[in-house]
């Protein structure tokens, strides 16, 4: 059986995406600039797009976007509302082992925990070495997810949610791995019919993400606890990665 997330119906099932993700999105993008550096114009990779909540975002303020995802659906999605709002922006259905266009863009991102699935390292190392080889030099890549020190504050073995459709959303987590692997189990109960997966995912630390970025090129590598750049402490929300490949 193919991995979780090789599983089309994965991302069509499950509830990823919700209003309040799309609500913040344009905030989000306004983090997302400043700690980028980059003004309207710049040409911008968003690597792992999802729906295209911040990739549509980029595009309304003139930046020059491609959205790059494997899950057909999704770019379905992202294309009928750039289509709608009469947006111009590239969307590639693509694995991120595979996307690279060498020195490309002058901006990455890669949010929302859209990191880490692979089993093997090298995998998270040869999607790192894309996405520095795609970058321009002097280009910024802005990483997200959820770091291990968060995680370990905040830690809960399961928990559900009732979703305003009234679905049930049920999640148990088991860290494995001496802390760098999570098991989680998801199911989904809507309309009488359950849903269930395994979804694994690599736990990073801050430092060993910077580790990771450094060893794929990067000249420097900051961390911020939110993508609106606060420390990365022990009020951290988010591990937030702010990646520079070296100017010519």
């Amino acid at each position: 059986m193919a991995a979780w997330h090789e599983q089309d119906r994965f991302w069509e099932t499950m509830p990823m995406f919700r209003k309040h993700h799309w609500e913040v999105a344009s905030e989000e993008v306004d983090s997302l600039i400043a700690l980028l550096g980059i003004e309207s114009g710049a040409s911008v990779l968003d690597l792992c797009c999802g729906v295209g909540r911040h990739s549509l975002e980029l595009a309304r303020r003139g930046f020059r976007v491609t959205g790059v995802d494997r899950t057909d659906a999704y770019l379905r999605t992202a294309r009928t509302k750039a289509t709608t709002e009469g947006l111009d922006l590239a969307l590639i259905q693509e694995d991120m082992r595979a996307f690279v266009q060498p020195e490309y863009f002058d901006a990455a991102i890669n949010l929302y925990t859209s990191f880490g699935y692979f089993e093997e390292l090298a995998d998270d190392h040869h999607v790192a070495g894309n996405l520095f080889s795609s970058l321009k030099p002097g280009g910024r890549l802005v990483m997200e997810m959820m770091g291990k020190e968060v995680l370990a504050r905040i830690f809960q073995p399961r928990d559900w949610q009732e979703l305003p459709d009234g679905t049930l959303f049920l999640q148990e987590r088991q860290v494995n791995q001496d802390w760098t692997w999570m098991k989680n189990r998801w199911i989904l109960i809507r309309d009488g019919e359950t849903s269930e997966y395994a979804v694994g995912h690599r736990i990073y630390d801050g430092a060993g993400l910077r580790a990771l970025l450094l060893d794929a090129g990067f000249e420097s590598v900051n961390l911020c606890g939110s993508l609106d750049g606060q420390p990365y402490d022990t009020g951290a929300r988010r591990l937030v990665a702010v990646a520079t490949k070296a100017a010519r």
